[in-house]
């Protein structure tokens, strides 16, 4: 009996994920694209994968640049998520209007993303009907602090800080309070309540436990 891929599709979607836009750029041409299939994957070294379905338009860009962005998306940002999951001209040529700076790699930054990890691939593997990218991390930052792998990554960075426009630094720490994440659950986008906050019990769990 085989399983049946809307079944699976539905199976997996009780899994709340975040939301990102996966970019990269090379020969000077810009590419993202919406993700739910992205992880860390180990601390020492620093690295993180995401899939691309092989049906993707700009999965050859990510191939060709070597290199990719993870950007995680607020509550915000849910007009550059649908954006970048259809299939348009102001995607494709346009990317999605969207203004972006550069951290290590050269890989697109989406100004006011709640966080970021650039990366560098360094393995490929198949996964089905997917390609899923290991990438090793080479510059990450949220609420507007950067850290880089190297001090030449840092010396290719435009970033100064990627809050939303309208933040500066006197209302920094309300900016913080106020960015939260776009979530994705049961196929519909979702924002999480600030009513429901508890700390976590990691210490008490298996390290892989986050």
């Amino acid at each position: 009996m085989a399983l049946e891929k809307d079944f699976f599709r539905q199976v997996m979607g009780q899994f709340t994920t975040g939301v990102t836009v996966a970019t990269t750029c090379g020969n000077g041409h810009t590419a993202g694209l919406t993700v739910s299939a992205f992880t860390s994957v180990s601390l020492d070294p620093p690295l993180v994968l995401i899939c691309v379905d092989l049906r993707s338009n700009v999965l050859a860009h990510f191939r060709e640049s070597g290199i990719f962005a993870v950007n995680i998306l607020t509550n915000r940002q849910e007009a550059l998520s649908r954006c970048f999951a259809t299939m348009s001209e102001e995607r494709y040529m346009h990317f999605c209007n969207a203004d972006y700076h550069v951290a290590a790699t050269g890989a697109p930054i989406l100004d006011g993303v709640l966080a970021f990890v650039d990366a560098r691939i360094i393995a490929e593997y198949p996964g089905g009907d997917h390609t899923i990218f290991l990438g090793q991390v080479e510059a990450m930052g949220t609420d507007g602090e950067v850290v880089f792998a190297t001090e030449a990554g840092k010396r290719n960075s435009t970033l100064t800080a990627y809050l939303p426009k309208d933040s500066n630094e006197v209302d920094l720490v309300e900016a913080k309070k106020s960015r939260m994440p776009l979530a994705y659950y049961r196929g519909q986008y979702r924002h999480l309540s600030k009513d429901y906050q508890r700390p976590s019990l990691a210490a008490y769990y298996d390290e892989d436990f986050e």
